[in-house]
C-alpha cells in the first residue's frame, strides 16, 4: 500500500486571486451592457418595431423618458458597482477570518504538540485531547489529518517495555532491597501511566471513526498509519463506514485486547494488516459488509487469537490471506454470505494446517465422493 500523501487542495487555496476593482468594475459594465443590449435588440426583434419616425419631434414627455432612463441607467452601474465592492469585501472578510482560524490552530497546535513531549504522563494526557479537539475543529481537512498524524506517530514512537516482576530480575533466593522496590515500582507505575496515554489515543480514534460521515468530530475518510504500532489494548470501529482513505496496521503487534470492525461496512476504503503479528488479541469482523473495499492480511503471522468475520456480507470486497502464516488461532467466517473472498480457500486447504479455519457450507469445495 502506498503511504505517500498529497496534499489536498482547499477552498482557500485561491481566496485572494481576485482582479483588481478597476477591472472587475469594466468587465462586470461591459457584461452588464451586452446584456441590456440583448434584452432591447430581442424586444425591438420580437415586437417587429422595424420602422422607426426620424420625423417626429422631441416632446416633453419623451424627454422625461429620456431622463428617467438615464437615471435608471446610473442607478443599475451604481448597483453593480456596489455589488463588486461588497462581493470582493466578503471574500476578503472569509480570507481573513480563515487566516484568523488557522493562526490560532496553529498556536493551539504547537500547545498540545509540546504537551505530548512532556514527562509527566497527567499532561501528555491532556495534550491527547488538546489534539483530538484540535483535530475536530480544523478549520480543513488538510489541518485535521495533520493532528491526526501526530497522534499516530505517537503511537509509532519506541515506547517502555514492561519492567515486569522485580524478582525475576534478581539471582535466586535473593531478597530485594527497599530501595530497589521503590525503583522498580517506579519504573511499574511510569509504565503504566504511558501505557494510559497510548491507550486513550487507541480509544479516542475508535470514537472518532464510528460517529456518521459528514458530521462534527467524524474522522471517517481520514488515514491512519499505524504501521509498526504495539496494539496491546482495544480498539472500537463498530459501525464505521470506510467509503474513502485508508488505514494500515501494516507490521503492528497485537499483542492483547480487541481491534473492532463489527457492522463495518468497506465500500471503497482500504484496511491493511500487512505482515501484522496476532498473538493474543481478538479481531472481529461480525456483520460487517464488503462491497468494494478491501482488507489484506497479507504476510502476516497468526501464532494465537482469532480473526472472525461471522456473518459478513461479501458482494464484491476483497479480503486476502495471501502468504499468512498460521501457526494457530482461529479464522471463522461461519454464516458469512455472498462470495468467498480472494485467497481464502487456499488458506483453508493446507497453509493453515494448525490453524482453525471455518467456513460456510457454500463456500466449500464439492465432495467428489457424495
Amino acid at each position: 500500500m502506498t503511504l505517500n500523501r498529497r496534499p489536498r487542495p482547499t477552498s482557500h487555496d485561491r481566496e485572494l486571486r481576485l482582479w483588481k476593482v478597476g477591472r472587475a468594475l469594466v468587465v462586470t459594465f461591459a457584461a452588464a451592457v451586452l446584456v441590456a443590449g440583448g434584452v432591447f435588440y430581442g424586444l425591438v426583434y420580437l415586437l417587429d418595431f422595424q420602422e422607426i419616425d426620424h420625423t417626429a419631434k422631441l416632446d416633453a414627455k419623451t424627454l422625461f423618458d429620456l431622463v428617467k432612463l438615464s437615471f435608471g441607467v446610473v442607478a443599475g452601474a451604481g448597483a453593480l458597482v456596489a455589488l463588486v465592492v461588497a462581493y470582493r469585501r466578503q471574500r476578503v472578510d472569509e480570507a481573513g477570518a480563515y487566516r484568523e482560524a488557522t493562526r490560532l490552530h496553529t498556536e493551539r497546535f504547537s500547545q498540545a504538540v509540546d504537551k505530548l513531549g512532556s514527562d509527566s504522563p497527567a499532561v501528555r494526557l491532556g495534550g491527547v485531547h488538546a489534539l483530538a479537539g484540535l483535530a475536530d475543529d480544523a478549520p480543513d481537512d488538510d489541518l485535521r489529518q495533520t493532528c491526526i498524524d501526530v497522534l499516530c506517530a505517537y503511537l509509532r514512537l519506541p515506547s517502555a517495555p514492561d519492567p515486569g516482576e522485580l524478582t525475576a530480575s534478581l539471582p535466586a533466593g535473593t531478597s530485594p532491597s527497599e530501595e530497589q522496590r521503590d525503583t522498580h515500582q517506579n519504573k511499574k507505575d511510569r509504565y503504566r501511566a504511558m501505557r494510559e496515554v497510548r491507550h486513550t489515543i487507541l480509544r479516542l480514534v475508535g470514537d472518532h471513526y464510528r460517529i456518521p460521515a459528514g458530521t462534527h468530530r467524524s474522522w471517517q475518510g481520514c488515514n491512519l498509519d499505524l504501521t509498526g504500532v504495539t496494539i496491546d489494548g482495544s480498539m472500537n470501529f463498530n459501525d464505521a463506514v470506510f467509503s474513502k482513505g485508508w488505514v494500515t496496521f501494516a507490521g503492528a503487534v497485537f499483542s492483547g485486547g480487541m481491534v473492532a470492525f463489527g457492522g463495518a461496512v468497506f465500500s471503497g476504503g482500504a484496511v491493511n494488516f500487512s505482515e501484522a503479528t496476532f498473538s493474543g488479541s481478538a479481531l472481529s469482523f461480525n456483520d460487517a459488509a464488503f462491497s468494494s473495499g478491501s482488507v489484506s492480511f497479507y504476510r502476516a503471522t497468526f501464532s494465537d487469537g482469532w480473526v472472525h468475520f461471522g456473518e459478513a456480507s461479501f458482494s464484491a470486497g476483497i479480503v486476502s490471506f495471501r502468504e499468512a502464516t498460521f501457526s494457530g488461532g482461529t479464522v471463522n467466517f461461519e454464516g458469512a454470505t455472498g462470495l468467498p473472498p480472494i485467497d481464502l480457500l487456499s488458506v483453508a486447504s493446507g497453509a493453515s494446517s494448525s490453524a482453525t479455519v471455518t467456513l460456510p457450507p457454500s463456500w466449500l469445495p464439492p465432495n467428489p465422493y457424495s
